[in-house]
């Protein structure tokens, strides 16, 4: 049985600036955006996949496909490992500083199968 993380580790969608990934790398966490993926211009189901094949948290600023995939996951009884959904309107800095109080709030298993919006 693998050791219980500390930390999720996370999935940044296309749309995410690569600031807030390099920005979340360079304070230790485990951050693999879609343009290292190769997976740019991806579907977001792929992009989705993506994430839980790697059992990654996926962020995105895209509140309108990605509850729609969630509900999808959830009714086929599909598992992920979380979806946050950070308003487009805020800063980098302000995302990061609520991304953090939600990675140093929840254990990855609180987030699985669940979907938070900052």
């Amino acid at each position: 049985m693998p050791a219980e993380k500390l930390f999720i580790s996370l999935y940044l969608d296309e749309d995410v600036s690569v600031r807030i990934a390099a920005n979340l790398k360079n304070r230790g966490f485990d951050v693999l955006h879609a343009v290292e993926a190769g997976l740019m211009g991806a579907s977001d189901e792929e992009q989705l996949n993506k994430a839980v094949a790697e059992q990654r948290t996926f962020l995105t600023h895209n509140k309108k496909h990605f509850v729609i995939l969630y509900e999808k996951y959830i009714s086929s009884g599909k598992d992920h490992f979380g979806i946050i959904v950070a308003g487009r309107k805020r800063n980098s800095l302000e995302t990061i500083k609520r991304l953090l109080d939600i990675i140093q709030t929840f254990s990855p298993e609180e987030l699985e199968n669940q979907i938070r919006f900052i």
